[in-house]
């Protein structure tokens, strides 16, 4: 996240704009969000086309698979978990194309209440499996799914909290100019915790319950992955992350 007091030209064209402006693929400006176009471009804008298709479709599957089947309490669980990692990747799409003042602080504020959303869905869906565990006396984190969701889980969380503290709550840090010292490892930590939440969705596919109800192929959840890593990833700005 970028606070809005950050001095950064108005034109995106100024010469001290260029840098933030290019992307990890493309020429500069290619990823930016264009002045006086709405935000609500900004969740296609560019290579996020790719992004939308890709976890859409994950979404889709998901669902398709739940749905067609008798809904369960356990049902919650990848209905959640899906939900949850929908919003997060439209909260990274909304905020990375940003960057004047005010598309920033439109962007962070829509980017914060997506990841809290989400952030809120995935501990749904934690809280539901630990208690159909708990109901049933069953192992927890027994398999490499278990141990992969708490850990997205849990740094979702720490990535939140960190997230709006650094822009909302400055002082924490001792002031805005700590806290804007390491904006630059929420976003590299971000995109990393995003991989590691594809990571567990295609873990899930060698679970017993989808192996004996969902069967979700685990090539269609790698492929949609994929799809959404390549809309996201080429929109980083180099800049933002130190290169």
């Amino acid at each position: 996240m970028s606070s809005v007091a950050a001095i950064i030209p108005d034109d995106p064209q100024a010469p001290g704009d260029r840098g933030e402006q290019e992307p990890l693929l493309g020429r500069p400006g290619d990823a930016a969000q264009p002045k006086g176009m709405g935000i609500q471009y900004n969740f296609i804008l560019g290579t996020a086309i790719l992004a939308q298709i890709g976890i859409w479709i994950l979404a889709a599957i998901i669902w398709a698979s739940v749905f067609s089947h008798k809904l369960i309490f356990f049902s919650a669980h990848p209905l959640l978990n899906s939900a949850g990692l929908l919003l997060v990747t439209q909260g990274i799409l909304v905020l990375q194309p940003t960057h004047t003042p005010s598309q920033k602080y439109i962007g962070t504020h829509i980017h914060s209440i997506l990841n809290n959303v989400g952030v809120l869905a995935l501990i749904g869906g934690l809280v539901v499996i630990e208690y159909n565990k708990i109901s049933h006396n069953g192992e927890h984190f027994r398999n490499t799914h278990a141990i992969l969701g708490l850990a997205t889980a849990s740094l979702m969380v720490v990535q939140s909290v960190v997230g709006g503290t650094q822009y909302f709550l400055p002082q924490l840090y001792g002031g805005e100019a700590n806290a804007k010292k390491i904006y630059k490892y929420h976003r590299l930590s971000g995109y990393a915790v995003l991989i590691l939440a594809f990571a567990t969705v295609a873990a899930a596919t060698t679970t017993d319950y989808n192996r004996d109800v969902l069967h979700i192929q685990l090539w269609a959840v790698v492929l949609a992955s994929i799809v959404t890593l390549l809309g996201v990833l080429p929109r980083i700005k180099k800049q933002k992350i130190g290169l």
